[in-house]
């Protein structure tokens, strides 16, 4: 099992050297369908061949461009993370983060690339079309996720939205495209600024901050609708409690927060602890405001602030 520890953030734009994605923990090389003879204690999965070497693991993946999307992080944990041979967020996301960047040559265009293939199978969830197009959804990770932003997409109070800890954005992006003023903020500096550079090439007109969920740059009421969506989970219960209080100073109207309702707090996507609807209650009677916990896919907290249709 091998696990890694670096302070040097991910850099989304790092360039390849020679085909390869390389930074201080991993080497990631796109192999082609043939892989090569395997080297000495190399694990060997369906798509990625994975062997220490020196200071860094080198990893080579058969990753075909069609299925560069957000279910890689499915395949990593199915293949890698969950049978043990690999473990902890951040290997997790710098070799995500590899098999993207050598997907096409250039930085931007291996980004594109992923978020108009995620984007479009969001849709064809949402939609009920997945089983049209052979792989997708053979994952996991875009087919669990779909549901959740059609749900949360249905709850917006009628104007602007901010969604805290975004992530890549994909909730964010439709809710810009749908017209909608929409502030997507996430911790990572690397994250925001992706996220920034991608939008104008997918034609969406969406803002973009580097901030702590539980200390947002905003004014009061920033937003009618401040999202926090699978992010708690993340967070310890101090840093998850000011994220609340910072969402409801946030939101002019509503406050939707969504959790998953796990038995034990999965690692392998860098949950910290369980949330269970109980949490949610309490939660939402010490806002003081109205409050409505539900189960879709998951458990939900909606808070208002107002009255309103």
């Amino acid at each position: 099992m091998t696990e890694v520890a670096s302070s040097a953030p991910i850099d989304p734009f790092r360039a390849c050297l020679d085909g390869a994605y390389v930074d201080e923990v991993v080497e990631v090389r796109a192999q082609g369908p043939v892989p090569p003879r395997r080297a000495l204690h190399t694990v060997r999965t369906e798509h990625f061949d994975v062997h220490n070497g020196g200071d860094l693991l080198h990893v080579g993946h058969r990753v075909p461009p069609e299925l560069v999307d957000d279910d890689l992080a499915g395949l990593l944990a199915d293949e890698l993370f969950g049978p043990g041979w690999l473990r902890g967020p951040e290997l997790f996301e710098r070799i995500f983060t590899g098999t993207v960047r050598t997907s096409r040559a250039g930085a931007l265009d291996s980004w594109e690339l992923f978020y108009r293939n995620t984007l479009a199978r969001i849709e064809q969830h949402i939609d009920g079309h997945a089983e049209a197009e052979p792989g997708t959804g053979r994952h996991g990770t875009i087919a669990d996720y779909a549901p959740v932003y059609a749900r949360a997409e249905q709850l917006l109070a009628a104007g602007s939205v901010l969604e805290l800890g975004c992530c890549f954005g994909f909730l964010s992006l439709r809710i810009a495209a749908s017209g909608r003023r929409t502030t997507a903020s996430d911790l990572s500096p690397g994250t925001s600024q992706l996220l920034a550079a991608v939008t104008p090439l997918l034609d969406i007109s969406l803002t973009a901050v580097a901030a702590d969920a539980g200390h947002f740059p905003g004014p009061d009421a920033h937003a009618d609708t401040v999202l926090a969506i699978h992010l708690l989970e993340h967070l310890d219960a101090e840093h998850g409690a000011r994220v609340i209080a910072e969402a409801v100073r946030l939101a002019a109207r509503r406050v939707v927060i969504a959790v998953p309702l796990e038995d034990e707090a999965d690692e392998t996507w860098g949950h910290v602890r369980t949330i269970s609807l109980d949490d949610l209650a309490v939660w939402g009677r010490a806002t003081g405001l109205a409050f409505e916990v539900s189960e879709h896919h998951g458990g939900w907290l909606v808070i208002d602030r107002q009255e309103f249709r």
